[in-house]
């Protein structure tokens, strides 16, 4: 997706730069901008009705589609040439040609088919992964609304063949689309939660806010208006204009009707995307597995020169010296790192999709795995998502009729997002005849909802006689502006005692796990012009009306499950803590501690730093204090995982290591996560971090093994070039061996985890990795060194004539080591015994140890300089190998009990 409100830059937008935009397009957006919304619709060759479908499909064609510069995905053919541009492929290109030019056509044959085969390997998992990676983000869809009239008056079916046009379903009026489809003179309808689909011209705007801090770094959303001040006509920087919304911003509250003006890399977004795109901010994994790859790059930068010198002094022959250098050169970079680890990552997504989680950023894999604290909403995660309106009472407790017409006059007038507690309240349709909503009541107009003041109110005229301001919000808030109450079909005063009779009736529905809106009134004698926030006052409070969210039946098994994960969930909601301990404590979340967000608002750092850890419940949260509480948890060395679907969710989500979201949020909560669940279940999630933590698990796997392998490489080669008087492999030997080597490890992101390895987060510590290799690497250089003794005493393998003996005594044994030691390592088990790993990696292990078994022995042993390998040998290999694997056993086993398993 490219507007993850991260877009190319990286994981958050926080604190960008102000978008530079291209001259022609900032000319365009001030003229837009300052124009008379009737001359722009005529030079976009528009209308109040929106474009044709002609129009639109032409100007798609000519404009192209509305994307921002991203990573696209490639062709096969271009993937292909990027796997042969790699260090590996051109030194075997090298070694290739060389040997060709010094007329051994065998050795370039050999290097040529190892370049073929490594690269055909390579290409087909990097390729599938990139295209599952690229299905499962398609999988995910951002819309916006847009008007188009009479499609097809302007085109005839001839025409449309001509032209290639689809005709079949298109329909005028309000249509959902892609955003990918708009073009430049389409009018869109904004609302609260939306995205800014591309740059546009605001035509008609009601309380409108933006949160635009993706493109200036505000932190505020700022106001919008149809209409530009007269102070700004001076203005030259686009972002400051009023009357322009732009493309990856998004509306905080309120709604409006826009043109579109620029889509794109025309836009400001587009045009800063230009220059940074295929850029992305580095997570701890790929910090990570950039440090692995550095320490053993390091250990090839100081072995291939030394053993270069050590055997061109010692032997006298520099040529083969330096291919000998240039071969363990090759041995000891980790070459197939990137496909084992893209390998296990779309492997990992692959597997959650089948669980219904969409993995929009592969990366994310990781850190779910690593996820040891969940921030959520109770609504549908902890609560089935199914409000019912339950109760409709007046100050008194009493059940009252007119409460539940003026809830469902608000909320059927209300234009912007409807939230469950509207779709509570409209869903008693029969209101709407009785009423006579349509033919009684007109809407004239509407203060929207936002966060700081809980509330939204609508204004109806009233059979032509007088204007209704109705408003519905959060008792206090409501109260706030109320000055009078309903009673008995009497009008009272509302003072201090009445007050808090509502108060208690509202603490006593909370109780009970209700969630309680307020509604109140007043009457306002005909007028013109528009209403506002400043008119919410004087009120008259008719009463409470009651929902209850039951909770979901799968919450607490879902949350014992993660509870035995070491997944800590803590609930960050704007609801009141009473409502929200009630549901904790319905599906079994033990409560260590509430914080409100008055609290919050108070308490400065170090005091906030320390309750985060303590407390389950965050209650009556406004959005940025969910962020501000996950960086504090952040701070604390936590990785958190967030999981919203609301407007007021997106700081949050863009805060967290993990953002989570589900298929049916709002436009900005998708965008801004990593991950999207098909279903807004905790079971769902609890398997996801299970295959996160797989994933993570055969990666180590396959590093741990690289990292120790290297190490005790650099040992033996050492020790060979310094005391043999020939060279203990050959270059060809070498590379050979390596390829067999990396094609046996291909098979471990299809491999088996312990389910104890499952059962806690897991972490990126390079420090562990170092430990590991520094102790079980050199245990492969002892048995190595007891190799040598073996074709040096035993097979009198000592001179020139009887190197070939040598050389392949040592790669069958370091290919039968390197290849059989990864099931010790694979495990803090008993390996076999205790733990099996799946068949395919047992499977590719037995092939790779038949072909290096049988090379000696083989038509091409010649050709490789093999020699066949007495019957006396493979006694000797086998007590070796037995001998590597208990001590390797032995050493691994202190290893787990003094430092853990990672």
């Amino acid at each position: 997706m490219a507007l993850r409100f991260v877009w190319p830059l990286g994981r958050t937008a926080r604190a960008a730069p102000a978008a530079e935009v291209a001259p022609a397009a900032e000319a365009n957006l001030l003229r837009a901008a300052r124009e008379d919304p009737q001359q722009l619709l005529a030079r976009l060759n528009t209308s109040a009705d929106g474009l044709s479908g002609l129009q639109a499909q032409l100007r798609l064609t000519r404009l192209g589609p509305n994307q921002i510069a991203r990573e696209q995905p490639v062709s096969w053919f271009k993937q292909l040439l990027a796997t042969f541009r790699n260090p590996l492929v051109a030194l075997l290109a090298a070694m290739a040609a060389l040997s060709l030019l010094s007329g051994d056509r065998k050795a370039a044959l050999i290097i040529g088919t190892m370049i073929l085969f490594s690269v055909s390997l390579r290409f087909s998992q990097e390729y599938r992964s990139l295209r599952a990676a690229e299905g499962l983000r398609r999988l995910v869809h951002t819309t916006a609304t847009v008007l188009r009239h009479d499609p097809h008056q302007d085109i005839t079916p001839g025409l449309a063949a001509d032209l290639g046009l689809q005709l079949e379903g298109a329909t005028a009026g309000p249509q959902e689309i892609p955003i990918e489809q708009l073009v430049p003179g389409d009018e869109v309808r904004l609302a609260a939660g939306d995205m800014i689909p591309a740059d546009v011209r605001l035509l008609q705007s009601k309380d409108l806010f933006v949160s635009q801090a993706a493109l200036s770094g505000e932190s505020l959303p700022v106001q919008k208006q149809a209409q530009l001040p007269q102070a700004q006509w001076q203005l030259t920087n686009p972002l400051e204009l009023e009357t322009l919304c732009f493309l990856g911003t998004n509306v905080v509250s309120g709604s409006a009707t826009a043109v579109v003006v620029e889509t794109g890399e025309r836009t400001c977004l587009g045009s800063l995307a230009q220059s940074v795109s295929g850029q992305r901010s580095r997570t701890s994994f790929d910090r990570g597995i950039s440090e692995v790859s550095l320490l053993l790059v390091r250990f090839m930068l100081v072995m291939a020169p030394a053993v270069f010198v050590i055997n061109g002094v010692s032997k006298g022959n520099w040529g083969e010296a330096f291919f000998f250098a240039l071969s363990v050169a090759v041995g000891l970079t980790p070459e197939m790192l990137p496909m084992i680890v893209t390998a296990n990552l779309s492997r990992g997504a692959i597997a959650m999709a089948r669980q219904k989680v969409i993995v929009k950023n592969i990366d994310a894999i990781q850190n779910l795995g690593a996820m040891d604290i969940l921030c959520t909403d109770k609504t549908g995660t902890l609560t089935q998502d199914r409000i019912v309106l339950k109760l409709h009472l007046d100050a008194a407790g009493q059940d009252c009729a007119e409460v539940l017409e003026l809830a469902y006059l608000n909320s059927y007038h209300q234009s912007g997002l409807k939230s469950l507690l509207d779709v509570a309240v409209l869903a008693h349709g029969d209101l709407q005849d009785s009423l006579q909503v349509d033919r009684t009541f007109s809407k004239i107009d509407e203060i929207p909802f936002d966060f700081l003041r809980r509330r939204l109110s609508v204004v109806v005229e009233e059979a032509n006689h007088h204007h209704e301001l109705i408003c519905k919000g959060a008792v206090e808030e409501v109260l706030a502006v109320c000055q009078q109450l309903r009673l008995d079909d009497q009008t009272l005063a509302l003072g201090p005692e009445q007050r808090q009779q509502v108060l208690d009736l509202n603490a006593r529905l909370n109780n009970d796990g209700l969630r309680v809106i307020a509604v109140a009134y007043k009457e306002v004698p005909l007028r013109q012009g528009r209403y506002g926030v400043a008119d919410e006052c004087e009120l008259t409070l008719v009463g409470l009306i009651a929902f209850l969210d039951p909770p979901k039946d799968s919450a607490a098994a879902a949350l014992r499950q993660l509870a035995q994960q070491r997944v800590e969930v803590k609930v960050l909601t704007g609801d009141n803590a009473v409502i929200a301990r009630k549901t904790c404590l319905d599906v079994g979340l033990e409560v260590r501690g509430v914080l409100l967000g008055a609290e919050i608002a108070a308490a400065d750092e170090a005091t906030l730093l320390q309750q985060v850890e303590t407390t389950t419940i965050f209650a009556k949260l406004v959005p940025l204090q969910k962020a501000r509480i996950i960086a504090l948890l952040r701070q604390r060395g936590h990785v958190v995982g967030f999981m919203g679907d609301g407007i007021n969710d997106a700081p949050a989500l863009r805060e967290a290591d993990l953002g989570l979201s589900v298929d049916t949020a709002v436009d900005i909560a998708k965008e801004s996560a990593d991950i999207v669940l098909l279903e807004k279940d905790l079971q769902v999630l609890s398997a996801g971090v299970l295959e996160g933590r797989r994933t993570f698990g055969n990666m180590t796997k396959y590093i741990k093994m690289g990292t120790s392998s290297a190490f005790g490489n650099m040992f033996s080669m050492l020790g060979a070039s310094i005391f043999l008087p020939f060279l203990p492999m050959l270059p060809v030997q070498i590379l050979l061996n390596n390829l067999l080597y990396d094609f046996s490890q291909t098979g471990i992101p299809f491999d088996h985890v312990d389910p104890d390895y499952l059962e806690i987060p897991r972490q990126w510590k390079l420090a562990d990795i170092r430990r590991f290799m520094i102790t079980i690497g050199p245990i492969s250089s002892l048995f190595d060194y007891a190799t040598f003794a073996l074709m040096w005493f035993v097979f009198s393998a000592q001179t020139i004539e009887r190197q070939s003996l040598f050389q392949t005594g040592w790669f069958v044994e370091s290919l039968l080591t390197q290849t059989l030691i990864v099931y010790i390592i694979r495990t803090p088990r008993l390996p076999f015994f205790q733990s099996n790993p799946a068949p395919i990696m047992a499977a590719i292990s037995v092939v790779v140890i038949a072909i290096g078994t049988a090379l000696p022995f083989s038509p091409l042993a010649p050709a490789l300089g093999f020699v066949p390998l007495p019957a006396a040998y493979f006694g000797w290999l086998a007590a070796i190998l037995f001998c590597y694997a208990c001590l390797t056993q032995l050493v691994k086993t202190w290893f787990v009990r003094r430092y853990g398993y990672n």
